[in-house]
């Protein structure tokens, strides 16, 4: 017999039929006067982490929402990520409430201050200054064509049709793909990702499990007492030298691997082994090289490393 009862499934699940850790984000954008908005969300998640020309976030959001509004009209908004304190929260629960801008920003409780994508760019919204880092960002709206939405086709939601990832996805629903143009971060958590992080310098990050009982949002602090545990991460098997050989021999057909160059890879877990053998190669192409050698491995590695030290 199973130790699980079968909950039902009903609309906004991850708050109504689960227990769902989110982030706490708010997101300022630009009305139409040219006004500050700024709105409370949960759901907004990496989405392009890797291997794309840019890293983008996912945002769900109510195609009512005046986000929404602006995002279709303007393309430009800003995530600020926002600390654990009760004040800062009873703030963003208020500012997560639906209702015309207007009346929620006028008694807005966040300085503010210009962000530095363009500041000269009137469609760029401010960020709140007591936010540990933001995300400065831009509708990615050429995917899957969303730039045919507009706001005046929103009353009572959108009649539709509808989009499957980008733009106006349901009645009320809506996601936005943003690309992320700048992380912005303040010092003292820019040090500990460029230094190194460890349990003293975590920025205060609350976590969110949303609406519940039609009464309260709820959230939890970042622990203050028991601070973040790192657990190691398990020592890599070595793979053996005849499976790298295999592997090399196959990756292209005219570039090749010595033994003294595989042996430099003993250690690289096996699911990124042919990532690590494609950059020796895309490497050695460049540089009209065709036999690969120790020496040949000890250059890329001094590339990556330089290039890794550039980023910092």
């Amino acid at each position: 017999m199973s130790s699980f009862k079968d909950l039902r499934i009903v609309d906004n699940f991850y708050q109504t039929s689960s227990f769902f850790p989110m982030p706490t984000v708010c997101i300022s954008t630009i009305n139409d006067d040219g006004s500050l908005n700024i709105g409370s969300y949960s759901l907004c998640f990496p989405y392009y982490v890797a291997g794309k020309e840019q890293y983008a976030m996912l945002l769900s959001c109510r195609n009512t929402s005046n986000t929404c509004h602006n995002l279709l009209r303007r393309k430009k908004c800003a995530i600020n990520f926002i600390d654990d304190s009760r004040k800062t929260f009873k703030e963003v629960v208020r500012l997560g409430y639906p209702g015309p801008s207007d009346e929620k920003m006028k008694d807005l409780k966040f300085e503010m201050e210009p962000g530095q994508t363009d500041p000269s760019d009137e469609n760029r919204p401010p960020v709140i200054k007591s936010a540990f880092q933001v995300f400065e960002c831009s509708w990615a709206s050429h995917l899957e064509g969303a730039d045919k939405f507009s706001p005046d086709d929103i009353d009572d939601g959108h009649p539709g049709p509808y989009n499957d990832f980008n733009g106006i996805t349901s009645k009320y629903g809506a996601l936005f793909i943003l690309y992320i143009d700048k992380i912005l971060m303040k010092e003292k958590y820019y040090n500990a990702i460029v230094d190194g992080v460890n349990k003293f310098n975590f920025p205060p990050v609350p976590v969110d499990y949303g609406y519940r009982d039609s009464t309260n949002f709820w959230y939890t602090q970042f622990p203050k007492i028991t601070k973040p545990i790192s657990e190691p991460l398990p020592a890599p098997k070595e793979v053996d030298l005849i499976s790298i050989r295999y592997a090399a021999e196959r990756a292209h057909p005219e570039i090749k691997f010595t033994d003294a160059a595989l042996t430099n890879f003993v250690k690289v877990p096996r699911p990124f082994l042919k990532t690590v053998l494609n950059g020796c190669i895309d490497w050695a192409k460049e540089n009209n090289v065709t036999l690969i050698d120790d020496n040949h491995v000890k250059i890329i590695n001094d590339k990556r490393n330089a290039e890794k030290q550039a980023r910092k």
